[in-house]
């Protein structure tokens, strides 16, 4: 560790003490909860407040070094072999203990029991694990997958893994990218879901797995994905929530269209030819979802989240990263699998192309789309995902009047006196919003979208038409309202 490391300060994985503590309890959390977490040091003969650093005598600092040893040796269980070294500071010998990141988890203090005595690192400070996180280190410590555990207590039916078969061969189809991908789907049975750890065979009955809870939403783990707007940058103001649940892979859509739902829209012109732009590329917005899916832990009992702000969109992934993986290794394309059986089923569902490739990626088609790279938050307890918002980069782009913010610049010319004047509401957001994605909307869809009566639906397409939103085409029965995309 490089002098200018030490000065630094503490962190998530350094702590400083200036003396060595009478009761080692004082400090043996920290050791147990570095050795649960990704390592870190402690520091001794620095003091944590001031940086000041006051060292240890020549006398006495190899009996401290032993008493660290002696202490972590009898309080800690597993064994923790620490590395202890001496460095020295403006001429001041300090003692750096560094503890390595353990594989016998979960690690706990002997006199404390492994149900109070489970410690972990959380925004730099040690505090007590729960019971979620000790179940998660019990996993790791015996590299078990927690997807491929039995889901007890229920029972599911021949016609209930064929339908599993059938929707996930249909998934496959789907998401397939060309007729030869799509030619080489080969139909899933009940032996693959058993090598997959999705179905688990005994006696020669069949039982679901915790992943066959997952993928099918069933059972007694209830997954969800909830999505919300916010106005502003945080969650203090909401402007509208959804909660979906059924098939993993039914959440995924929902959520995916939710977000394109709410993020702004633009248009390239080349030539005659006009092309859709949204201000997030889809492609980054759809993989940052599967991923948050297929690699959050299904021990914690918390839901996906996915939220839209002013300036942002915020996908939450529920557990600590993995066992070795860090925030700069996965922005770097290593992957590390926590639940392998669904990580098998989105594979042949063509959810995920090739491990290790889905962050790097998307971090390239953000960066492409003219946006500051993703930031990457937290680790510890859950993972944060950022992409922030902002216009849409590139030549003759027709920004479509669906925010409050509106650049009236970017606005079809015939539009633009009135931007500034007419501020669209929250109801005409989704109207115009429904009409680019389906090419135009009706009375009767407006009705249905807003739960409205007709009269008023009438009335709020005529104010978008004079404020030259949209555009009549048609008449009578006929009628359906479309962009107004013209020029004069």
């Amino acid at each position: 560790m490089t002098i200018e490391e030490i000065l630094a300060g503490e962190s998530k994985n350094v702590e400083f003490k200036e003396n060595l503590p009478d009761k080692s309890i004082k400090y043996m959390k920290s050791v147990v909860a570095f050795a649960n977490g990704s390592g870190g040091r402690i520091i001794f003969g620095i003091n944590d407040k001031t940086k000041e650093v006051t060292g240890f005598d020549k006398e006495e600092v190899f009996k401290t070094m032993d008493a660290i040893a002696n202490a972590v040796s009898d309080s800690c269980e597993p064994a923790i072999i620490p590395d202890i070294t001496l460095q020295t500071i403006n001429s001041k010998t300090i003692i750096v203990v560094e503890v390595p990141e353990g594989r016998q988890r979960p690690y706990y203090i002997k006199s404390q029991g492994r149900d109070n005595g489970v410690y972990v690192r959380v925004a730099g400070t040690t505090r007590p694990a729960d019971e979620y996180m000790i179940k998660e280190l019990m996993f790791e410590g015996s590299n078990r997958y927690f997807d491929q555990g039995l889901c007890t207590g229920w029972d599911i039916s021949e016609e209930d893994i064929d339908s599993l078969c059938q929707s996930m061969r249909e998934q496959a189809v789907k998401n397939a990218h060309n007729e030869e991908q799509r030619a080489a789907i080969k139909d899933v049975g009940r032996r693959q879901l058993c090598s997959w750890g999705i179905l688990i065979e005994r006696e020669g009955k069949y039982y679901p797995s915790n992943a066959y809870a997952i993928l099918t939403g069933c059972g007694a783990i209830h997954v969800a994905t909830q999505c919300g707007v916010f106005k502003g940058t945080t969650k203090e103001i909401f402007v509208d929530r959804r909660e979906y649940t059924g098939s993993i892979w039914e959440q995924i859509e929902q959520a995916y269209q939710f977000v394109l739902r709410n993020i702004h829209m633009g248009a390239t012109f080349e030539g005659i030819y006009r092309q859709d732009v949204y201000e997030i590329p889809p492609d980054a917005i759809r993989e940052l979802i599967i991923n948050a899916a297929v690699h959050r832990s299904y021990l914690d009992h918390g839901n996906t989240q996915i939220a839209v702000y002013d300036n942002r969109l915020e996908i939450t992934s529920p557990g600590k990263i993995p066992m070795g993986q860090t925030l700069e290794r996965m922005k770097e394309g290593y992957s590390q699998i926590r639940n392998e059986a669904l990580a098998y089923a989105f594979s042949y569902m063509n959810l995920i192309e090739h491990w290790g490739s889905g962050i790097p990626r998307i971090i390239g088609k953000v960066k492409a789309a003219g946006l500051r790279e993703p930031e990457f938050i937290g680790g510890e307890v859950d993972l944060r995902i950022n992409i922030y918002r902002g216009q849409i980069s590139g030549t003759n782009i027709l920004q479509h009047g669906i925010s409050d913010s509106m650049n009236a610049e970017k606005l079809p010319r015939n539009c633009r006196e009135t931007a500034d004047k007419t501020p669209i509401s929250e109801q005409e957001k989704l109207i115009f919003q429904y009409a680019l994605e389906n090419g135009g909307i009706t009375t009767a869809q407006v009705t249905e979208l807003l739960g409205i009566k007709q009269r008023r639906a009438r009335e709020i397409l005529v104010k978008m038409v004079e404020k030259k939103w949209l555009k009549k085409e048609g008449a009578s029965r006929s009628t359906v309202y479309v962009i107004n995309t013209e020029r004069k």
